[in-house]
């Protein structure tokens, strides 16, 4: 079964860093935008960051923007998410994910996408 693998998640403190991983089993990540979205306590879930397949072309939540890098490794089937700058507002579940809207770009509809890795949590505080 095709499935998507996380990891990374943790605990730091504000302005820390962490590096989320999320790795393809049975899907050839290169082939798909994928995106990385989060959820925090009482929440919607809502899209971090997404890379499109094609070009590479980047797409980042406003509250985020400057602070965190997607960024994927083809040859390790991989899509990572760079998060520096860490606030306690990004305290949430992260989860990546593939774009199934195989039009060009990234969809910006979360429920395009498919294959939800298991999450892992991030968590920011002193």
């Amino acid at each position: 079964q095709p499935h998507l693998v996380e990891s990374g998640g943790g605990w730091v403190q504000p302005g820390g860093s962490l590096r989320l991983s999320c790795a393809g089993s049975g899907l050839m990540l290169g082939s798909y935008d994928i995106g990385w979205f989060r959820q925090a306590p009482g929440k919607e879930r809502e899209g971090v960051a997404c890379i499109d397949s094609r070009d590479r072309e980047t797409t980042y939540e406003d509250s985020v923007k400057g602070r965190f890098t997607i960024s994927r490794d083809n040859a390790k089937n991989s899509v990572y998410l760079q998060m520096d700058a860490l606030r306690p507002e990004d305290t949430a579940i992260y989860y990546c994910a593939v774009d199934l809207d195989l039009t060009p770009g990234c969809s910006p509809r979360t429920y395009e996408f498919g294959y939800w890795a298991q999450g892992t949590q991030v968590t920011v505080s002193s």
